[in-house]
């Protein structure tokens, strides 16, 4: 699922595309890896936060494992214990240019990007929760791809429209979970030839560029 996405657009148009006050001094990249900082809307403001929940997994000797961040909530295990608190009563807003998934041979893959038609940024629906390891965290929600990506991955972010932000943020979680349908719009498809680990150009006659970062550690 989504572990890259972008956001190309500068803090004061996010205020005015949004409705919300932008703190000088939010954390975000262009680019948002899973386990990093990345902006989103809750309580009538935009936050930075981790995008992951951190989720701590055990050895074979029953030893505590580094925790890993888990960044996408399928739609249909929102009702797990592990998201359904965040769900219920933390929901936000997740402002995204692009969105990026893997396309391609095993260790060679390259980024192919996800974008709605136009320049403005759209909201994907996201849920949060305080954290003891990494303070503040969301998540993204995940629903079944639209026909335009099936080749490349079964699901995609919920894609929310501006009349359905406030029912997603302030309605109930039925209401809420109404709203978690696959896109049905025309989406915008580039495909690049970057590496997907790091986004340089992949050369034809280069050996395969193992890297142990976020984005590689899901293929």
């Amino acid at each position: 699922m989504c572990n890259l996405y972008r956001l190309r657009t500068a803090k004061a148009e996010i205020s005015q595309i949004f409705r919300v006050e932008v703190p000088a001094g939010a954390n975000f990249g262009e680019e948002v890896v899973k386990g990093y900082p990345g902006v989103m809307i809750t309580g009538g403001r935009a936050q930075s936060m981790n995008w992951g929940f951190p989720r701590v997994l055990r050895g074979k000797q029953g030893q505590k494992l580094a925790p890993t961040a888990v960044n996408n909530a399928r739609s249909d295990n929102l009702a797990s214990p592990f998201w359904q608190s965040s769900f219920e009563t933390r929901r936000c807003l997740i402002p995204v240019s692009q969105w990026a998934e893997p396309q391609g041979e095993d260790r060679r893959m390259t980024r192919t990007w996800y974008a709605l038609p136009g320049d403005m940024p759209f909201a994907v629906g996201g849920i949060w929760r305080p954290t003891d390891m990494w303070g503040n965290c969301y998540s993204m929600v995940m629903v079944p791809a639209s026909p335009q990506m099936q080749e490349v991955h079964d699901r995609m972010p919920v894609i929310l429209r501006r009349e359905d932000w406030d029912r997603w943020l302030g309605g109930s979680a039925t209401q809420a979970f109404d709203l978690c349908r696959t896109w049905e719009g025309r989406l915008e498809v580039e495909r690049r030839q970057d590496r997907w680990v790091d986004g340089q150009p992949l050369l034809e006659d280069e050996p395969p560029k193992l890297q142990d970062l976020p984005l590689f550690k899901d293929l």
